[in-house]
């Protein structure tokens, strides 16, 4: 126990938009919990995402968010600040410095010098409890301020409590979302001379408060304020303020003991449970307990109210490499529940999920949920019945062209008749090739799991596809037209154009069900030879497509591993592949050297964006020396640990 002590959220939160340290955000919130909140020190136009900056004394609030990255927006915002003496309307003037701030997984306390007013907040999955105190008796006041869309609020005298709701997303396929927020105060509230502006995308409240000390309660819901009812009263019912914080405490402390380790080292302790917290923030539940106590959600397609559990706040593409591998081992249960989550939304849709912010934002190419589901049957995590749903939408995708870009895989009918995605017709065709391959191997898992064998023999003829792009003369994958010829001019250091984010050396092996029989195709001396190429050559690079220096070209330059990008995902099973060579020592070795260089419990915590908790989960299993070379498989590569460590299944 006690683990939260070595916690810092603010691990990789020193970041911009051109270089990322993590794009971290200090999340105060359960694991998985529907409601997080966060400081917020600035927020400018055109660069919204990023509201937070660690160095800065400055703070405007604390906000009610659910970020999953600050390259997809937030969603269902709103900004609380205390305010005293004369009140202000707008951020840049109720902008204030703090004389502390003390930011923890379950618990948060800024002392706001303009006001002499400390905040205090600990939350529960679909609530918060939080109490404001005031140095002076001198007109103190509550704000609510708006972040994005149009915001109502109701006052109720009677109940001491206010409600209010806001639609503000971002840009996913949302059809009627609202966030439904109730606050129920103690008596401790001038509601007859609440004012501020009540209906708008501007719309504000200032809360008077009678006495120098505020206490209330708040939840959320995306169905109704009843809901939202509902949760608070199952939530904090009358717990106080301490028994709150500390049942958040315990429900932390049993997810970081999740895995033991034993080191000397500090750094490495602060490190890796700051990771342990990271990557069990997301994905984010989205479903509620209705009167009977069964799961429900608002559903994103369709604008109504249905029946089950849902997930959201996740990008496949980056998480299906090393978090459900993870929580295939130390969080079986809950992983079981988030792919139910994820067939829901396919009957809900006709689309398995790809990237989704509350609602789908096609972010990201490919259908990368196969692996995820894959990766659950091979470890026999979901029952076969769930499989057999979730089959349905992975064969849907994989045969069917989506009108709308969100969803589906791109360049599916060239994939189907060619074999590839042709480059004259798709941009990142080479990557769209390999995760179709990748991905038609997981339906045929799939199909064996639940005893499809016509569909198993059929996706997985299909999963060699990327033999089609493979170029023998020189082991890159490359891409072809049309017509079946490869791009003229070929420069292994161009990025875009036919790859995602990387050029053609982070994707030598990205095919990663066809690892063993790329070396036998290739031989193990060359194919170690071809990985010794990836760390020996610099990191150089072309800006390609992208007609800038992106931030991850400058993350792969610093990192300074050749191009071998470990601060991007592409590349996160790199310094593994020497296991499969019988060299394992130069695996462990560059492990050893990534982990001890690139990773750190500071602000600079990471090499690049962590990803909903990607990053942090590859350090995890760095850490503790094993990693999931292939999800989907139930087998991990083993190299020398760099602590002792106890995985516990619970």
């Amino acid at each position: 126990m006690d683990k939260l002590k070595f916690v810092n959220v603010k691990m990789g939160t020193n970041s911009t938009m051109e270089l990322s340290h993590g794009n971290t955000l200090p999340f105060t919130q359960m694991p998985h919990g529907m409601i997080s909140f966060c400081p917020q020190t600035k927020n400018i136009k055109g660069r919204e995402g990023w509201f937070y900056n660690p160095k800065t004394k400055d703070i405007e609030g604390i906000r009610l968010t659910h970020q999953p990255s600050p390259w997809i927006g937030d969603y269902g915002t709103v900004l609380f600040t205390p305010q005293a003496g004369k009140i202000r309307n707008n951020y840049e003037d109720i902008k204030s410095t703090f004389i502390k701030c003390e930011l923890k997984p379950h618990y948060l306390c800024v002392d706001f010098k303009k006001s002499n007013a400390k905040f205090e907040l600990t939350p529960t999955e679909r609530c918060a409890a939080v109490r404001v105190s005031y140095k002076n008796a001198n007109n103190n006041v509550l704000s609510l301020f708006p972040v994005k869309g149009n915001y109502e609020y109701e006052i109720k005298e009677k109940e001491n409590m206010v409600f209010f709701s806001t639609d503000g997303h971002s840009n996913d396929d949302s059809k009627n979302f609202h966030m439904f927020c109730v606050i129920k105060f103690k008596a401790d509230v001038d509601f007859k001379n609440i004012s501020g502006l009540f209906n708008s995308e501007k719309a504000y409240i200032h809360i008077p408060v009678k006495e120098k000390k505020l206490e209330f309660r708040l939840g959320i819901s995306y169905i109704s304020f009843e809901m939202a009812e509902l949760s608070l009263e199952r939530e904090c019912g009358k717990g106080s303020f301490s028994e709150i914080r500390k049942k958040a405490e315990r429900k932390w402390e049993k997810v970081l003991n999740k895995i033991e380790i034993e080191t000397k080292s500090t750094k490495t302790e602060k490190t890796f449970y700051s990771c342990m917290y990271r990557t069990f923030l997301f994905p984010h539940k989205a479903y509620e307990l209705d009167k009977d106590k069964k799961p429900v959600h608002f559903s994103p397609s369709t604008g109504e109210t249905k029946e089950g559990v849902r997930y959201t706040d996740n990008g496949f593409w980056d998480t299906y490499r090393t978090v459900y591998p993870l929580y295939s081992l130390i969080a079986k249960k809950e992983y079981a529940k988030i792919v139910e989550g994820f067939v829901n939304d396919y009957y809900e849709s006709g689309w398995l999920p790809r990237w989704t912010s509350l609602g789908e934002t096609g972010c990201m190419p490919s259908t990368l949920v196969d692996a995820v589901i894959a990766d659950a049957c091979s470890k026999k995590i979901i029952t076969k019945k769930l499989a057999k749903k979730a089959l349905t939408g992975m064969i849907h995708h994989a045969e069917t062209k989506s009108d709308n870009r969100r969803y589906g895989r791109a360049g599916i009918d060239e994939y189907i008749k060619l074999g590839f995605v042709p480059y004259d017709k798709y941009d990142e065709s080479v990557n769209l090739t390999l995760d179709s391959s990748y991905c038609d191997w997981c339906v045929s898992k799939v199909a064996e799991y639940v005893g499809d064998k016509e569909a198993k023999e059929k996706y997985e003829k299909r999963s060699k596809n990327y033999l089609n792009i493979f170029d023998k003369e020189t082991y890159f994958m490359k891409s072809k037209d049309s017509h079946g010829n490869y791009r003229e001019n070929f420069n292994p250091f161009v990025w875009g154009y036919d790859y995602t984010e990387s050029g053609a050396y982070q994707n030598i092996f990205g095919a990663p069900h066809a690892l063993n029989d790329m070396i036998s195709l290739m031989g193990k001396e060359k194919t170690e030879s071809k990985i010794d190429e990836i760390f020996r050559t610099p990191p150089a690079f072309e800006v390609g497509r992208y007609g800038c220096v992106i931030h991850e070209m400058k993350e792969m330059e610093n990192a300074n591993f050749g191009q071998c990008a470990i601060s991007n995902q592409p590349s996160f099973s790199i310094p593994f592949l020497y296991c499969l060579v019988g060299k394992t020592e130069k695996s462990s070795k560059i492990v050893k050297r990534i982990c001890k260089e690139l990773f750190n419990p500071s602000e600079n915590g990471y090499p690049g964006d962590e990803d909903n908790g990607s990053m942090s989960a590859w350090y995890i299993f760095a850490t503790i020396g094993m990693y999931p070379i292939c999800p989907g498989k139930d087998e991990y590569i083993k190299t020398k640990k760099l602590v002792k460590s106890y995985l516990l299944n619970k």
